[in-house]
């Protein structure tokens, strides 16, 4: 049985998530205590439920203590089960996080699973669809998972009602990960989205994008989208990718909009993240460097990644990773500054 103090680190809902996923992956029983202490409203939430509740039905587990504002969990994982799986969170509740609770166990299975989430698809404090399908998946291709993943309506916080399918096939071939260098910029491209609002908001999002990248970077490229949803909402999102002799070199970032919020703000907030990522020897993004860690620990070999951002959901994925796994996470660099992880399984 692994002992969690749900309280270490940021103290959030990545800590029950992650153990979770590490319970199945490892076979290993996980007892969670102060699960989310450290928040507003302490215990789990319907979104946490059901990442809860996914990752029981994928492994025939064993569970006690899975009920709204409980504080303590017991997870007895069995076997990993693929196939056909539907969940609803019910709220805005984050679908990207309830599939990545899930999408490494899945990966280990003998066969392809189909899983389709309901809730939110484009919400704070949570990987939006885009940046999901476009940027983490397209590394965890690289390095050898094989999935895809389509948004078959987007949700917007606070109604949520959106719908992801993800089809995930067993992994082979999985090879380490290098991020560490990173040269001139090659690409930029990125997604300017609205959902049941006119398309000159769009337009503004991507004009006030465009007017602030172009002085500096040539050849930017944002695509005009709506996107399906019972609800209004936008989305601005960048990618950069980067020439690199170690390997890759790529990051993401976006802004949601939101009622009276002005499309230049939304288009900012991106922007500014961006920005301040190329005033960095970053070869990764602080979001990218977090959700990549669980996965390059099962993988042979060491990987290396050169984030531009030592967060505190950084040091709490790596606490939780050594209480299951005999794994080295060495992470260089103060939190909040640049640094240098390196994970040698």
């Amino acid at each position: 049985m692994i002992e969690i103090n749900g309280a270490i680190g940021e103290g959030g809902g990545q800590v029950l998530r992650t153990a979770l996923s590490l319970s199945i992956l490892t076979g290993k029983p996980v007892h969670i205590e102060n699960i989310r202490s450290r928040r507003a409203q302490p215990g789990l939430m319907p979104q946490h439920l059901n990442a809860v509740d996914a990752a029981a039905a994928v492994s025939k587990a064993h569970v006690e203590g899975a009920s709204r504002g409980s504080t303590s969990l017991l997870f007895e994982p069995g076997e990993i089960r693929s196939g056909r799986s539907k969940f609803d969170i019910g709220t805005a509740g984050s679908t990207s996080l309830v599939l990545q609770t899930i999408f490494l166990p899945l990966s280990r299975a003998r066969s392809a699973s189909t899983v389709i989430i309901t809730g939110g698809t484009h919400v704070p404090w949570a990987p939006c669809y885009h940046f999901l399908s476009w940027h983490w998946l397209e590394m965890m291709r690289r390095i050898g998972y094989s999935a895809e993943i389509s948004l078959d309506q987007a949700g917007f916080y606070p109604q949520g009602g959106g719908c992801i399918t993800a089809t995930i096939r067993p992994a082979t071939g999985l090879k380490p990960l290098h991020m560490v260098e990173r040269g001139r910029l090659t690409q930029l491209h990125g997604l300017s989205a609205v959902a049941n609002l006119t398309l000159d908001i769009a337009e503004r999002q991507k004009r006030r994008a465009l007017g602030r990248l172009q002085p500096q970077f040539s050849n930017v490229k944002i695509k005009i989208e709506k996107i399906p949803s019972r609800f209004k909402g936008t989305v601005l999102l960048l990618i950069g990718e980067f020439e690199s002799n170690s390997g890759y070199a790529q990051c993401c970032y976006y802004s949601l909009g939101q009622l009276g919020k002005p499309a230049e703000r939304v288009a900012d907030e991106a922007l500014d993240a961006f920005l301040e990522f190329t005033f960095t020897d970053a070869a990764a993004d602080q979001f990218l460097s977090d959700q990549l860690l669980l996965p390059l620990a099962f993988l042979p070999g060491e990987s290396q990644i050169r984030t531009c951002q030592v967060t505190q959901h950084l040091l709490t994925n790596a606490e939780v990773i050594h209480a299951f796994l005999p794994v080295e996470i060495v992470i260089q660099g103060e939190p909040g500054q640049p640094g240098l992880i390196r994970i040698n399984p």
